[in-house]
C-alpha cells in the first residue's frame, strides 16, 4: 500500500512530466500547423489574426493539457504505462484522440459559433496533428520519469 507522501510525489512526477511532454508536443504540432497555416485561426477565437498569438496560446493549451493527461494518466492508475514506449505510445495516442474531440471538435465550434462534431477535411488533419502531440508528449514524458 502506497503512502500518502509518495502518492503525492508520484502524482507531482507524472502531471509534471506530461507537462512538459506537453509543451514538447505543442512545438511539434504547433510547427504542423504553421505550416498549414491554422495558426491566425486559432488566435480568432481570441479576437486577434496574428499567428504568433496563435501559436501561444497554441503552446498555453498544449502545456495545461499535458497536465491533464498526467492527472488522467495517473488518477486512471496507469502511471506504469510511461514507463515502456508501448504504453507512452499508446497512451499519448489515445490522450490525442480525447483531446481532438474535446478540443477542434467541441469547444472551438462552440467559441467561434460553428456546429460541433463536424468532421470534415480540416479537422481529419487535426486528428492527425493530436495524435502527433499526444505521442511525443507521452514519450517525452517517459523520458522524463526516467531521469527522474
Amino acid at each position: 500500500m502506497m503512502n500518502t507522501q509518495s502518492f503525492s510525489n508520484t502524482t507531482k512526477s507524472t502531471i509534471l512530466a506530461t507537462t512538459i511532454g506537453g509543451l514538447a508536443g505543442g512545438v511539434i504540432f504547433g510547427m504542423m500547423m504553421a505550416m498549414m497555416g491554422m495558426l491566425p485561426m486559432l488566435a480568432s477565437m481570441i479576437g486577434s489574426e496574428s499567428a504568433f498569438v496563435g501559436f501561444a496560446m497554441h503552446m498555453m493549451i498544449s502545456g495545461v493539457f499535458g497536465a491533464l493527461a498526467g492527472a488522467i494518466i495517473h488518477f486512471s492508475g496507469q502511471d506504469q504505462s510511461l514507463t515502456h514506449v508501448s504504453g507512452a505510445l499508446i497512451a499519448g495516442s489515445l490522450i490525442g484522440v480525447l483531446f481532438w474531440v474535446v478540443g477542434p471538435l467541441l469547444m472551438m465550434p462552440l467559441m467561434m459559433g460553428a456546429p460541433v462534431f463536424t468532421i470534415t477535411s480540416a479537422t481529419l488533419l487535426s486528428l492527425m496533428g493530436h495524435i502527433v502531440y499526444g505521442v511525443v508528449m507521452g514519450l517525452t514524458a517517459m523520458v522524463v520519469l526516467k531521469r527522474a
